[in-house]
């Protein structure tokens, strides 16, 4: 027969693996976020330094 203190000795181990779950994960997504927002500003970077250089300038001319 499964007492009371079973279930409630279960129920603690599953709560505390729920917690430690959730704290790896939050620290996961703030990893993963401050990953996105370095390459974000990486890409911006580079495409300022590609933006400044000389650009090449196309003149289109209708002729009638």
């Amino acid at each position: 027969m499964v007492t009371r203190q079973e279930i409630e000795a279960k129920a603690r181990q599953i709560q505390e693996a729920v917690e430690e779950t959730r704290s790896a994960m939050a620290d996961t997504a703030v990893l993963a976020g401050l990953a996105v927002v370095a390459a974000v500003g990486i890409a911006y970077l580079i495409g300022r330094r590609k933006g400044s250089r000389s650009r090449t300038v196309v003149e289109v001319y209708e002729v009638k």
